[in-house]
């Protein structure tokens, strides 16, 4: 063994002024008190794994205490919190180092560094500052580290207040670890909780557990015996063949919050340019707040299995279902969740995880359509937002799309089973939008496309409204919706055994009355091709908004005014015909225009334009047929 140089004791100034960086570093880099003690564990970490490094050129450094771990030693009627390690430990000339980097540094130089850092360039800032451990004056008044370094017979001492001045001194070895260092934090007396074994318990559970070191609390004075807290193994470390279903099972409800199953598992580690490993989870029943508009991902990051935040945005907000863990070997330790979402090592994990999310969705779609289909019913409408919001992606998504439609008798279909079924001359992908399945499936525009046994899809939910309205495609076939538009149906034929409808004669001057009467309230009044039973339908010209995303904007107040519809007349139809032939006076034709636009809002679920011009005109039409 060594010795290490006496340094008698010694109070030294801070060269810069340190109370204004930690407030700057408690109110800016920190936004959770708690995180103190997840860096004060993550040292200690570090320090077992030199330790551990070092033993292995030189074992003697481990004598009879080979096992590492980190005890947290909790006294309430001190009010202290103690976390000590059995690694490495430090000289006096290490403490000098490795905690007075602040004071060599300079707070200006940290702050100018920071403020300057525009390029990401300067994202390892916090951890070469050794701002990690100064975290601990968020909830202590004085911190005191008492370190002896393994193979040193010396120990010494280091304690600050956080104002000004910090005292390093020799220590008597009796007074100190046989190896490693003791931290001990005198709590301030609003941070006195921290002194409580459940609270402690709680939040290394959440933020340590996994780290690779052994974690036990005890109460000083107390008649318990330590208690384990992690075996300093982490489940996503170990091989899969080691990790039974119910091991995953419990591991995602301790990290979902939820209580059912995971409907799929993803564990992986990739390697290469940048290393991680990844267990995630796709819930068997939809969260509570699944649509909470405030509601991001539940994806927690760790680095080096030390716990971050689960606030990084590790997965796009379509994917903020899955549930689960990143655990980077790439990041810094000891760097603020505000910069590390800018790290160009998160964005490669970002792009990784993401794609790798997404293949296994497409590999479960294409071998177990079954399990796959339930968990479209519980999040393809959370999916389907990734078809509007990010177009890199909007292939393999369409892929992915499940839909139910007017041939599938409430079966899911995907798009490769869509466009395998299309008509003689069908060149587009048609589609309906609106409210709920039975509504949609039940619209008049319909009609002429199950005439002709034409695939029509059911969209129900509120972002189909949008990435329908993006020009997307699918194999080279647009979607067009069967509410917008010409329908373009004269050349496909119709089904087998379907007859086309006949016209009524003088058709056409009813039309050119009811265009006249209605020119007010609608841009045109034409035959249509995709009626067959109904008399009217109304829908939208080809370059305005399609009629249920007008619809939705205009009842959020979103959308300027609402642009004039088409009004379809079904010529075959037996009351066009008779309207046609009838001999009434213009007003009441007039009346009979009007009727028919407020029948074919109404078929739309909206109410007419005018409520009492529409229940007038009723009351002189059955006055004068009675």
């Amino acid at each position: 063994m060594t010795t290490d140089s006496a340094i008698a004791s010694e109070s030294r100034a801070f060269e810069a002024d340190v109370s204004k960086l930690l407030h700057m570093m408690v109110h800016s880099v920190y936004s959770d008190r708690d995180v103190f003690l997840r860096e004060l564990i993550s040292n200690a970490a570090d320090a077992c794994e030199k330790l551990r490094y070092e033993a292995i050129a030189d074992p003697s450094l481990l004598v009879d205490d080979p096992q590492p771990k980190i005890t947290i030693t909790l006294d309430k009627d001190a009010g202290t919190l103690t976390v000590a390690d059995n690694g490495i430990g430090m000289t006096a000339v290490d403490m000098g180092e490795t905690l007075g980097t602040i004071a060599r540094s300079g707070t200006k130089a940290f702050m100018d560094r920071l403020s300057a850092d525009k390029k990401g360039e300067g994202q390892q800032l916090i951890g070469q500052f050794g701002v990690g451990f100064y975290s601990a004056f968020m909830v202590a008044r004085k911190v005191d580290v008492v370190s002896r370094r393994a193979g040193e017979i010396g120990a010494a001492s280091w304690s600050s207040d956080g104002l000004g001045t910090y005292t390093i001194a020799p220590v008597d070895p009796a007074q100190a670890p046989a190896r490693g260092t003791k931290v001990t934090l005198h709590l301030l007396d609003d941070a006195k909780s921290y002194a409580e074994r459940f609270n402690v318990e709680r939040i290394v559970k959440a933020q340590s557990g996994h780290v690779p070191v052994p974690i036990f609390t005890e109460e000083s004075g107390g008649d318990e015996e330590a208690r384990q807290l992690s075996d300093g193994a982490a489940l996503w470390a170990k091989p899969k063949s080691e990790i039974s279903e119910e091991d995953y099972t419990d591991f995602y409800r301790s990290v979902a919050g939820q209580f059912d199953k995971p409907a799929l598992t993803l564990h992986y580690r990739a390697e290469g340019r940048h290393e991680y490993s990844v267990l995630t989870f796709i819930p068997e029943s939809k969260p509570f707040d699944l649509f909470d508009p405030d509601r991001s991902g539940r994806i927690k990051l760790y680095v080096r299995r030390v716990f971050i935040t689960d606030e990084a945005e590790i997965l796009p907000r379509y994917l903020r279902f899955v549930r689960g863990l990143v655990d980077s070997a790439d990041l810094p330790l000891n760097m603020s969740r505000e910069m590390i979402q800018d790290s160009p090592v998160l964005s490669a994990i970002q792009k990784g995880v993401s794609n790798r999310v997404l293949s296994e969705l497409e590999r479960l779609a294409e071998a177990e359509p079954e399990r796959y289909a339930a968990i479209w019913e519980n999040f393809g409408a959370v999916l389907k937002e990734g078809l509007y919001e990010e177009y890199a992606r909007r292939e393999t998504l369409l892929g992915l799309a499940r839909f139910k439609t007017t041939t599938s008798n409430g079966e899911w279909r995907s798009l490769k089973d869509y466009v395998s079924a299309l008509k003689e001359n069908q060149t587009a992908i048609y589609y309906a939008t609106g409210t709920d399945l039975e509504r949609i499936a039940g619209s008049p525009q319909l009609e002429g496309f199950k005439a002709r046994g034409i695939e029509v899809l059911l969209l129900p939910d509120q972002i189909d409204n949008f990435w329908t309205s993006m020009g997307a495609d699918y194999e080279g076939k647009p979607f067009k919706s069967v509410t917008q538009g010409a329908a373009d149906l004269s050349l496909i034929p119709l089904a087998e055994g379907r007859e086309p409808t006949k016209a009524a004669e003088d058709v056409t001057g009813f039309i050119d009355f009811a265009r006249n009467a209605l020119a007010d309230h609608v841009c045109d009044v034409r035959v249509s091709d995709r009626l067959t039973t109904s008399a009217v339908c109304i829908v939208a010209p080809d370059n305005a908004m399609d009629l249920q995303l007008e619809k939705m904007l205009a009842s959020a107040g979103r959308a300027p005014e609402r642009a004039k519809p088409i009004l379809e007349v079904n010529a075959g139809h037996m009351l066009i015909g008779k309207l046609a032939q009838c001999s009434a006076t213009d007003d009441e034709r007039r009346d009979l225009s009007f009727l028919l636009l407020d029948e074919a809002r109404i078929s739309e679920g909206e109410a007419p334009a005018d409520p009492r011009a529409f229940v007038e005109r009723l009351e002189r039409l059955m006055a004068k047929s009675l």
